[in-house]
């Protein structure tokens, strides 16, 4: 028999995956253009033409030894020092590189912090909605997590007074998603000014350190000229976990950092275990080859103007439809509200027209559905017809 914690993991599955392989089904039933895949956060626009010249460049040029060899379990020093000063340069930090680890992706980076902090029952507080595979993260290291409703009345940004309320003497870290996963939305200085006042006063009243753990895979996809707040500059206790997945079309590449605010408590000791995590994990480092190229591409981005394309003719035809949906100011998320109120009953009535949507109560937030428009523009276009039958058969 398999253990306790994995059959219940088991029995959770993810609806996104299995959306995502109910979609492969249905391409082999009807054809690619006739289904319109909307699940998964998969880029379907090409990495940055840089991402490839430097591949090839380390390839050609760098031992085999270099490429391909072991280095420091955090990672090799001349590509975190590199990070560090594009940070620096971007936000007016000031990272060294002994204050970054390189990880397998932002995922990895979730599961070394929460292995380096948590304690059997500590606390976690996450905002819903949230990236589902939180919980799964949390409960790995045996933490609790504690779940702060959405601010739906409050266009989905936090609640300072609900997390104010959520804080106990066992509270060791909140997470947030910023752009949000699955709603699109950026969290403002404001917002994060409030949260980081509220955090900073809980420290003072119980004696304790509470870390703020701002997970950001889509930190370079914003639009309309919103600026993503850089955590550190207003919370000291802030550590940061960064993918290209994202912003350089690269998720099945498995890069990223953490990055520790150097005034943190105890960040010398958590970088030194973060270290340790991220090698009896199983990653040992980060890969090698992708390293070294994400170091050279540094100021790359992924084609943010095809994204913002799709949101607004994804917004547009959906609300022309009469569907009710958050306008997403980040990510590439729709994250539409489900007439009546039943998101798992508007999955299933969206599949009879081969469109695939995930379910709001997978991230906590039940009554709405997220809708990846990382696809093609065809795929949008395509799929309007299906959703005006779809609006058709709600009577909307």
């Amino acid at each position: 028999m398999i253990s306790e914690k994995m059959i219940k993991m088991t029995q959770g599955g993810s609806a996104i995956r299995a959306m995502f392989e109910e979609g492969n089904r249905l391409r082999k039933l009807y054809g690619d253009e006739n289904v319109y895949d909307f699940t998964l956060g998969n880029p379907n626009f090409p990495a940055p033409e840089k991402v490839r010249t430097a591949a090839e460049d380390i390839l050609r040029n760098c031992s085999s030894v270099d490429v391909h060899g072991y280095m420091s379990n955090s990672g090799y020093p001349e590509v975190r020092s590199a990070v560090a000063e594009n940070l620096n340069s971007r936000f007016g930090t000031d990272f060294t590189g002994d204050n970054i680890l390189m990880t397998v992706g932002a995922a990895g980076a979730m599961n070394v912090i929460l292995k380096t902090l948590l304690n059997p029952g500590d606390e976690v507080l996450v905002f819903a909605p949230f990236f589902l595979e939180y919980g799964n993260y949390i409960s790995n290291y045996d933490g609790v997590m504690k779940i702060i409703p959405a601010n739906i009345d409050g266009d989905f940004q936090p609640s300072p007074e609900a997390l104010a309320e959520a804080v106990t003497p066992r509270t060791k870290a909140v997470i947030i998603n910023n752009p949000n996963n699955p709603t699109g939305v950026i969290y403002s200085a404001q917002t994060v000014t409030a949260l980081a006042a509220v955090l900073e006063r809980k420290q003072k009243e119980l004696g304790t350190s509470i870390y703020l753990i701002s997970d950001e895979p889509y930190r370079e996809l914003a639009y309309d000229g919103y600026e993503v707040p850089f955590l550190t500059k207003y919370y000291r206790n802030t550590v940061v976990g960064y993918s290209w997945s994202k912003s350089l079309s690269l998720p099945g590449e498995r890069i990223g950092y953490l990055a520790v605010n150097p005034a943190a408590d105890d960040a010398e000791l958590i970088m030194n275990a973060a270290t340790i995590a991220n090698r009896i994990l199983g990653f040992v480092n980060a890969p090698s080859l992708m390293q070294r190229v994400v170091a050279q591409c540094l100021d790359e981005k992924a084609d943010v103007d095809a994204y913002d394309a799709n949101r607004r003719s994804l917004y547009k035809g959906l609300t022309d439809c009469g569907f009710e949906c958050v306008y997403p100011s980040g990510a590439f998320y729709m994250w539409m509200k489900a007439p009546g109120g039943d998101d798992k009953l508007l999955v299933e009535r969206a599949k009879k027209y081969n469109v695939l949507l995930v379910g709001g109560a997978s991230f906590a937030c039940p009554g709405y559905v997220r809708i990846a428009y990382c696809v093609s523009p065809d795929t949008i276009k395509n799929s309007l017809p299906a959703f005006k039958k779809l609006a058709e058969e709600y009577g909307i």
